[in-house]
């Protein structure tokens, strides 16, 4: 099955189309620039979206959700935001179809043209803000800790499956705060929420920072991002964190009566996360054998697959299989028993692997009757024989061996990857030959980011946080720096 599967050397955005396309997480849809996700994809986003709304509701959030439509007069409110997403905006004019006279097929009815044209929704702020508007009065409302788990769509001419989308799911969280500190900490405390995720449960590195301003959310006073690396050396932004200010808050009038009894504007952030996790969960971890998957978010994370002549060897090894099972099962462990008999264990074993799945079990007679079991590991490919007496605790450790040692390697990628630089000559040499994150020093100038991007197309995907003051020069204007950002080629 791997045969199928384009090499990364050979061609790295043909093989990951093959992973998404054969690994069955989403297939093309009849509507351009929209994805189809299948259910072991959606299985995929479920588990992501489980642990997320999870660490959300620990910190006291709640769900809500608000209309998928939105006024176009709402994106006039806030001049920065419509700037931002004015090209990316699908809009609806009619609300009435009839049928052609001319026989074919239906046609918008020019009798039902909507007064004021509706927006599908790129993101929610002015839908939301304009409803906080009725909810909140005073200190006593405060701090509102709203998300929503939603679709929204942003017209994208140049799509790819989970990367880029024209309509894509994700949670948008939204809350507002009587002071500026309040609303700052939220940001901060959504960004490092976002880090512990990727790291503990899609075991993908992530370096926290703040976007330069031409790079900020379109309405936002500040944006912290996670940024990631991909294999190919290209960065990938996992999720955004963003101090709103008091901006969407003027721009809907929405003001508490504060404990001196005077009436201010409240404090605002908004953070997200997408689909495009699921992108850059592949192109982390995955090989040209399929796909490779984290234990804590995979669909399945263990297969066992018999091997046997005739129906006798098939009962004994069906009993032995069945109570594995049902002792992983009992540990909270996602398993299957494979033992259909329309295809070949050879075609299980690379169906599986190009599925990702974490962990293979395979049981034949021979192994039956010398109390053992072979098990493969999906992400080393490593294989061993164990012990009967014993597996499931053997796998249920296995399984978490496997997490922290995805995360541990790609780690060690990151730091690879991660290259500073002194000289503009460094800097195009690195980015060519090694890819990855490069450490420069910037002058702080929007006129000197926008040139080395049109020289290079590498952007600066973070300021980190905390991070080291030094004295040095703008790798292109040679002007005086203070710190070094990190520049990448990026999706």
């Amino acid at each position: 099955m791997s045969k199928e599967v384009t090499s990364r050397a050979e061609d790295y955005a043909q093989w990951y189309n093959d992973l998404v396309i054969k690994g069955g997480l989403a297939d093309y849809s009849a509507v351009r620039g929209c994805m189809v996700i299948k259910p072991y994809g959606y299985t995929l986003w479920e588990h992501m979206q489980g642990a997320l709304d999870k660490m959300f509701k620990d910190t006291g959030h709640v769900n809500a959700y608000f209309p998928l439509f939105i006024p176009k007069s709402f994106l006039s409110k806030e001049a920065a935001h419509v700037e931002g997403f004015a090209k990316e905006c699908a809009v609806v004019t009619h609300y009435r179809l009839k049928n052609d006279p001319d026989g074919k097929g239906v046609v918008v009815d020019p009798e039902a043209k909507l007064e004021e044209e509706l927006i599908v929704r790129p993101t929610s702020e002015t839908i939301i803000w304009s409803t906080y508007k009725d909810w909140i009065q005073s200190y006593r409302d405060l701090p509102l800790l709203i998300n929503q788990w939603a679709n929204v769509v942003r017209w994208e001419m140049r799509t790819r499956l989970f990367l880029r989308t024209a309509e894509f799911l994700w949670q948008e969280g939204h809350t507002a705060h009587a002071t500026k500190e309040e609303a700052v900490e939220e940001t901060r405390k959504m960004l490092d929420i976002y880090a512990t995720f990727a790291e503990e449960f899609m075991a993908l590195p992530v370096i926290k920072g703040v976007k330069t301003a031409s790079e900020r959310f379109a309405g936002a006073e500040d944006t912290y991002c996670i940024e990631s690396l991909m294999q190919d050396g290209k960065a990938l932004q996992a999720g955004t964190s963003h101090f709103l200010g008091q901006n969407f808050a003027k721009a809907f009038d929405v003001k508490f009566l504060n404990k001196e009894n005077q009436l201010e504007y409240v404090w605002a952030s908004s953070w997200g996360v997408s689909t495009r996790l699921v992108g850059a969960l592949i192109m982390a971890h995955s090989d040209d054998q399929g796909l490779v998957l984290p234990p804590k978010i995979a669909p399945l994370q263990v297969v066992i697959i018999p091997i046997y002549k005739g129906a006798d060897q098939k009962a004994a090894i069906d009993a032995k299989a069945l109570e594995i099972l049902e002792n992983l099962k009992s540990k909270g462990v996602r398993v299957k028993y494979d033992d259909s008999d329309n295809n070949r264990p050879g075609w299980k074993f690379a169906e599986y692997e190009m599925k990702g799945v974490p962990v293979r079990l395979v049981l034949g007679a021979r192994d039956l009757e010398n109390n053992k079991i072979e098990v493969a590991r999906r992400d080393t490919r490593e294989k061993e024989t164990v012990n009967l007496d014993g597996i499931s605790q053997y796998v249920d450790g296995l399984l978490v061996k496997i997490q922290f040692e995805m995360l541990q390697r790609a780690r060690v990628f990151v730091q690879e990857k991660t290259t500073p630089v002194n000289s503009w000559e460094e800097f195009v040499k690195t980015l060519d030959e090694k890819g990855g994150f490069v450490a420069a020093h910037w002058d702080g100038t929007a006129e000197t980011e926008a040139a080395i991007k049109e020289k290079t197309k590498a952007t600066i995907r973070c300021i980190p946080l905390d991070n080291p003051q030094e004295e040095g020069v703008c790798i292109l204007s040679g002007k005086p720096s203070k710190e070094r950002v990190l520049f990448a080629r990026a999706y």
